[in-house]
């Protein structure tokens, strides 16, 4: 067992008992269905169970294929989950489940198109072939999915309902500037790279020339968004689910989206001054205009294969 086998043995169990702490903090205040178990905490063990079933199958086949499918449909599904639990649905459960349903199903949608295409995934190279570095992204995934959408779920579940306000206002426009960040950007990557003439280059033109991960910045801004039209149904440790947009940045910037893309990135142009320029005048995340000082001189356009 070399030293990344022994860190997702360690990291498995402190992912479950994270998920277990989130589930137990939305749960309070919460629905509970038969033999006492909240709607929430059923929606945790769903998100989990639903990844280590798919996983099973991807590790026996060693494939990544349907691991972006997985996340995208269990977020689809746990969201469903809890709306048909809840009992009468008022207004604000169904504007966060049309939220979660309507970015999962594009996203999932999206990148299992594009795995079809490209046949892999370089995030999982090298870990699809260890038993437990694999099951760790897995496990990751279903947290994923909780943490994600615990500020929704703990509002859709729970027994104190308040009316439409400033909040969920405000809260709905956020979360369409984030979507429509997010979508906008995929769609520039995919144009780009379906011209033969970028293959194995990066993009850094539209909304990546602002960003080397404007996608990423339009997720994170629309949890941001669910949160705020959560916010005024939580009390008491549901706070604790405002982690949400938290947890999507802390994921996406230190551990499995922006860190894996930079080093890849650098092992395939770090050598190249056009790419090093672009990093030097591009933001890593917040979409701001490029440092004018850094323009190489070029003669031939270029681009990146930044985010997922």
């Amino acid at each position: 067992m070399n030293a990344a086998e022994r860190h997702s043995l360690t990291a498995i169990p402190v992912v479950v008992l994270t998920g277990i702490g989130s589930s137990w903090a939305g749960s309070q205040g919460g629905i509970v269905i038969a033999n006492g178990l909240p709607v929430f905490a059923l929606c945790g063990i769903v998100a989990f169970a639903l990844n280590w079933l798919v996983f099973v199958h991807a590790y026996r086949s060693r494939t990544e294929r349907f691991f972006d499918l997985t996340g995208g449909l269990t977020h689809a599904g746990v969201i469903t989950l809890a709306l048909v639990l809840a009992g009468e649905l008022d207004s604000r459960s169904l504007i966060l489940g049309g939220m979660a349903i309507v970015w999962a199903g594009r996203l999932a949608s999206f990148l299992f198109t594009r795995i079809r295409r490209e046949g892999s995934d370089g995030r999982f190279a090298e870990i699809k072939t260890s038993l437990l570095r694999f099951l760790l992204a897995w496990t990751l995934q279903g947290l994923w999915v909780l943490l994600t959408l615990a500020s929704a779920l703990a509002a859709i579940t729970t027994t104190h309902h308040v009316p439409l306000g400033a909040f969920a206002i405000v809260g709905t426009l956020v979360w369409l500037f984030g979507f429509g960040i997010e979508v906008i950007a995929d769609r520039q990557k995919k144009s780009f790279r379906a011209n033969p003439a970028n293959r194995d280059r990066f993009i850094q033109h539209g909304l990546w020339a602002w960003s080397m991960h404007p996608n990423y910045f339009g997720e994170i801004t629309l949890w941001i968004g669910v949160a705020i039209v959560a916010f005024p149904t939580l009390s008491g440790w549901q706070y604790a689910t405002l982690i949400s947009p938290v947890f999507a940045y802390i994921l996406l910037t230190r551990i499995s989206g922006i860190p894996l893309l930079t080093s890849r990135g650098e092992n395939k142009w770090g050598h190249e001054a056009e790419y090093r320029a672009y990093r030097e005048r591009t933001s890593i995340l917040l979409p701001r205009p490029p440092r004018a000082r850094c323009w190489p001189v070029v003669s031939a356009p270029s681009s990146v294969a930044s985010n997922i």
